[in-house]
Formats: C-alpha cells, structure tokens, sequence
C-alpha cells in the first residue's frame, strides 16, 4: 500500500477509535446537598414538597431507603465521601471553620485516584474539607472549583454569633482566587444558581472525555436563599422554595447529561450530608426518624439515596439494601478501572449490592457511627440490629422560626438494642431480651475503636 494512504487511512481511523473508547468509560456525578431532610424530596416524602425532577431521577434509577454517613456533621460527613474512610481514621470531626485544617492530604480523595485514569474533575458549591492551601480542592485532585471554603453561616450576618463569624470573611472562590471577598444576602441568593451553571457547563466542556462532577450544594443549610425565580414560587415557605430550586438544579444536571448522550454511560449519586438541623424549625428539612443532624440517631446519619446507572442499575428499584457513604469511593474507583489509594480505606465495593445482583451481600459485617470523637452507636450491616452506647446528644425542646435556632437540652442515651427492621424510629430499647447479641455489637464497636482510636 502507498505510505502516504496509509497514512491518511490511519488519520482517518484514529478519530473513531477514540470515540469507541471514550463510549466504554463510566462518568461520574455525586451531588451532595447540605443539611437536607430524609422527607424532604419525592418520592422519599410525598407529603411536604413537590421536587418532579427528583422523583424523575429516581424513576430513572434506583431508591435507597437506608443509607447511612458515619458523622451526621458538614466536614466529617463530607471528608469520609471524599476519602472512603472513617472520620475516626481521618480524624475529621465535626465542622471546620475558617482556616480549618479539613481533610490531610495523606488521604487521597476520589479526585485524586480518578484523575490517575485519566478523568477531568470539577467540584462546585461547598467544600467544607479545609481551607488551608494544601487542602483545598484544587490541591485535591479537582481540575476544577468554584464556591464556598465552608459553612455559608459562618459570615458577619449569622443572626445568632455576629460578633464571631464577622471576624471572618465568607468567599466565593473561583480556580484558585477570590471572586468575592466577603458575601452579601445577593450573592448567597445566586449560590443554587452558580452551582448548577457551572455543573452544567462542566458537563458541556467534557462530553467527549471521562469525567467526575462533585456538585455540593451549600443548600438547604441555614441561612435559606433562593435565587428570584424561585422566590414564593412553592406555597410552602422560603424553605419549600429554596428546595424547589434544588430539584430544578437535580433537573438541569440531568438534562445535560442527556443532551449530550450521556445518560446512559454516567453515574449519578443524589443524596445528603446529614439529616436535617432540626433546631430552625421552619428553616430546616424533616426526617420520620429520631432526633436529626449532630446526632447518631438515624434522624442524623440516615440519607435519602438515589443511585442512577442505566449500565448496570434496573430503573425503578426501591431497595432497603443498606451502605455508607464510605463505600462510594471503592465503588467508583472499581468502575472507573482507577486504583486504590495507597493509604488504607475503610469503604468496600458495593456494585453488586446496589446494582441488586442475586446473591450479593454487603462486604461489611458492621457499619460505625460517631459524634466528634466518640464512637456512639453501631449498627449490623443487613441494617436490622442496632447498638447505641451510653452517650448525651442534643435535643430540640423549642424550635426556633425565621432563621433563629432552638433551645436545646443535653439528653442522655443509656446502652441500647434497637431492632431496626420492627422499630425504625429507636424507640424501644430490647437489649434485655438478646443480651448476647447486644454483647457481641458492643466487642465489634471496641474493636473499632482499638484499631483506629
């Protein structure tokens, strides 16, 4: 053959072998809301709020009933997505402020791995794990950024703690440099709008390549905006609004994966932080379970879930199958063909398990739940026995309105057995009727805590 047609042979080919590949790769998008109620979107919640473009990607995928975060708290919830691991290894508890250490970059992040294989990487909306140079998303794997270092509270308006947060600047960060200094009520307003803009042209700029979207709304954690399209648009207050523009934005994103055939080859992970900061009252989302956000009630650490994967997830699957948010890392990575970090994880693949494989069992024997430092409950992985040890948590006596926060107690949690199948709610306390099982959940949770305390 003449060299020369070869050569315009071998031009000619190289595009469309591209393109073969780049059809075989799995994207991935998680969006992460902040403080959002289990209730709160269709079809978890029929009662409160009409979110269509929720329900419709749960049509489109698959329902979680029990799915868990280990810490129902901003950074700790978020640094264990991020890294696959137990705030108790991390040692990221609770919610960092301003100049926060967060997430130490000996933990690698799904960003960092997937960018191993070759994925592009954005992460818009909050970031919540450290705002110091060195764990910023940037310098975690993300090609990509725009949003708030942390909580959108933590600024010079907070109602309850002026004085304090206004000693700090809130930031809009964009790649790398302050877009703006210190947030005003109208640009906190716009924060659902950017957040899906980007998201959206994120999508847009990388059809052709393999792609991870981090979209982690600052909403619905107080204080509530909605941008002027969505103002009163719910009959249901501001809270009602601000998640109606959520569902629009779950739409937007999920529409641009379909304009630009997408869908089918992306995975899309729709879920929360924690439950809801019950303490606002009209100003906070609604779970049935007991107690809520900063609590390891499942009012706090049980998340809505929808998993949307047409490759290897059914449509329309309401499973009571329980993980954590600790095995999507695994589980992303296993599918992206990207490697393990080099440091030890504790998340495990559960492909199987939510894909509803026959046969498939979660990897997990246990699953662990703490507030700040102390390991307080654990909970079996089929999700029906659950212990709590002995440990005080904060109770709602008088919900506050209109933004304001509550007036709480501190309650006392005595060492519990709830069966969780028959009592959901942990309200009846059987550890007299299976001491022996309650004694072996408890030499599980001191194992736990002699091998990452």
């Amino acid at each position: 053959m003449n060299m020369k047609i070869f050569f315009i042979l071998l031009i000619t080919l190289i595009p469309s072998v591209w393109a073969s590949d780049k059809s075989n790769h799995t994207n991935f998008v998680i969006i992460f809301l902040d403080d959002a109620g289990w209730e709160d979107f269709q079809p978890f919640g029929e009662d409160h709020y009409q979110t269509p473009q929720v329900k419709k990607l749960a049509e489109e995928g698959a329902v979680f009933s029990q799915f868990y975060v280990p810490q129902a708290i901003c950074s700790a919830s978020r640094a264990a997505l991020l890294s696959g691991s137990y705030p108790s290894r991390t040692k990221v508890f609770g919610a960092h402020g301003p100049n926060g250490k967060g997430l130490d970059p000996k933990f690698a992040t799904i960003a960092e791995q997937l960018k191993k294989a070759g994925y592009a990487t954005a992460h818009f909306g909050k970031w919540h794990c450290g705002d110091r140079e060195e764990t910023r998303p940037l310098a975690r794997g993300f090609d990509e950024h725009a949003g708030l270092m942390y909580s959108n509270d933590m600024w010079h308006l907070h109602p309850m703690k002026p004085k304090h947060w206004g000693k700090f600047p809130l930031r809009f960060w964009n790649n790398g440099e302050i877009e703006i200094d210190n947030l005003q009520p109208k640009d906190q307003k716009n924060l659902t709008k950017w957040t899906t803009e980007k998201s959206v042209d994120f999508i847009k700029r990388n059809k052709d390549n393999p792609f991870f979207l981090y979209t982690a709304h600052p909403m619905p954690h107080v204080p509530l905006y909605v941008s002027k399209d969505f103002e009163d648009i719910s009959g249901k207050g501001l809270y009602g609004d601000v998640i109606a523009e959520l569902d629009w934005s779950v739409g937007q994103i999920n529409q641009a994966l379909k304009d630009h055939g997408l869908a089918d080859n992306t995975m899309v992970i729709f879920s929360s932080d924690n439950g809801p900061w019950a303490g606002y009252g009209d100003h906070a989302g609604k779970t049935p379970y007991r107690e809520a956000k900063a609590t390891s009630f499942d009012g706090g650490t049980r998340s809505p879930l929808i998993v949307k994967y047409p490759k290897a997830i059914p449509a329309g699957i309401q499973s009571k199958k329980v993980f954590c948010s600790i095995d999507i890392m695994p589980t992303i990575l296993d599918l992206a063909k990207a490697p393990l970090p080099e440091n030890e994880i504790d998340g495990k693949n559960v492909l199987d398990l939510i894909s509803n494989k026959e046969g498939a069992e979660n990897p997990h024997d246990y699953y662990y739940f703490t507030i700040g430092k102390n390991l307080e409950a654990i909970i079996s992985a089929d999700g029906r026995w659950k212990l709590h040890l002995p440990h005080s948590y904060r109770h709602v006596e008088v919900a506050g309105k209109d933004g304001y926060d509550a007036k709480y107690s501190r309650q006392k949690q005595a060492l519990a057995l709830y069966d969780m199948k028959n009592d959901p709610k942990e309200s009846k306390n059987i550890i007299a009727k299976f001491p022996e099982l309650a004694d072996e959940l408890k030499q599980a949770a001191e194992q736990h805590k002699k091998k990452l305390y």
